[in-house]
């Protein structure tokens, strides 16, 4: 597999629909500026779906990529090692921030077990049936997996994206469930940015103490040494420095794009997997947003190398795909504000006075 291929496959919004997009914006009865950056995600999402005016996003859906990551047996995530299947069955019963946001905005929930560490009889049967491997290695020491685990983890996201598109979703929030997670993200963010493990280096979703985040620092810090000398295949990398989970989110997001479905992107989780897939289709950024800031320094790392601005900023660092549901009543409105409101009337045209009869004009001089 060469996700190079992607490059060809996935093209940008249509400009020319944006184009005809802002000048409806331009003749609608609020000034153009006054809806701030609402306007600009009308614009967005006309040209995705290739529609003016733009339609209401009315099938929307929360996919969250499951799994465990071997790191975290060094004491580097707040939750234990290999405790991922609990974050999953809080979701399932509706007790996490994610399954409640998701509730309360009508959004359904679709989780995918990839690399989750337990028993598969702990589950229902449709979230771990496309089970990958039972966690992923420990990246500081081992690699993650091998190149055909992350050539299957990537496939299995390429179906789930398709699976979706065919559905009629039409705008996916995008989170992950992971312990470990957040370790072997900053280590994609600093190897494709070139930068040292304490630039990427954070406290993760449930946070950690000081002397946790040294040895997150310094398993980021050896993880990195294994990742640099593969940065030259995405694959590779992935199944060096990244995980099951982080890989099938990356095929998501590829695939996503290729499909002309857009994504909105949660924490630093997220924000990696895209980081990777633009290493290999430059154009795939512009299907995405950034849902909201997550306090960790490998995502803004990420969002500033892929020009995204994230549209939140609440301080929410739970993660697992709360930040970008907050975000999507935003996109909401701004598709319905575009769509909805009245256009100005058109100005009638001011008709010159008649010219005189040359023969009265005559009579007027006499």
């Amino acid at each position: 597999m060469n996700l190079d291929d992607f490059s060809d496959l996935i093209q940008r919004p249509d400009g020319g629909v944006r184009r005809d997009a802002e000048e409806r914006r331009e003749r609608q009865t609020v000034p153009p500026g006054a809806l701030g950056r609402l306007d600009e995600l009308g614009e967005w999402l006309s040209a995705a779906q290739q529609s003016v005016p733009v339609r209401a996003v009315e099938q929307p859906r929360l996919v969250l990529f499951a799994g465990d990551h071997g790191v975290a047996e060094l004491g580097v995530s707040g939750r234990p090692a290999g405790s991922a299947h609990e974050l999953v069955r809080a979701a399932l019963d509706g007790a996490s921030p994610a399954s409640v946001l998701a509730r309360r905005f009508s959004v359904p929930t679709r989780i995918v077990d990839v690399s989750l560490d337990c028993d598969p009889e702990l589950l229902p049967e449709s979230v771990v049936r496309h089970r990958v491997r039972r966690g992923s290695g420990r990246i500081d020491v081992e690699d993650a997996m091998s190149a055909q685990e992350a050539e299957q983890a990537i496939r299995l996201g390429m179906a789930i994206a398709d699976e979706e598109a065919d559905s009629g979703t039409d705008l996916v929030v995008l989170g992950d469930l992971s312990v470990g997670g957040t370790t072997a993200a900053a280590t994609l963010v600093a190897a494709l940015c070139g930068t040292d493990a304490s630039v990427v280096t954070g406290r993760g979703g449930a946070g950690i103490d000081d002397l946790a985040w040294m040895r997150k620092c310094a398993a980021i810090r050896d993880a990195l040494r294994r990742a640099r000398p593969v940065l030259g295949d995405q694959v590779e990398l992935l199944a060096t420095a990244g995980g099951a989970d982080l890989a099938a989110m990356t095929g998501f997001l590829l695939q996503s794009a290729v499909r002309r479905m857009p994504v909105i992107l949660d924490g630093v989780v997220s924000a990696a997997c895209a980081l990777v897939a633009q290493r290999a289709a430059f154009r795939a950024p512009d299907w995405w947003l950034a849902g909201q800031v997550s306090g960790e320094p490998a995502q803004t790392k990420a969002l500033d190398r892929m020009a995204l601005t994230p549209l939140l900023d609440h301080g929410v660092t739970v993660g697992e795909g709360s930040g970008a549901l907050l975000a999507l009543p935003l996109v909401q409105a701004a598709a319905a504000l575009a769509a909805e409101l009245p256009e100005r009337e058109p100005e009638k045209p001011v008709e010159d006075e008649e010219a005189p009869e040359p023969e009265a004009a005559a009579l007027d001089g006499v």
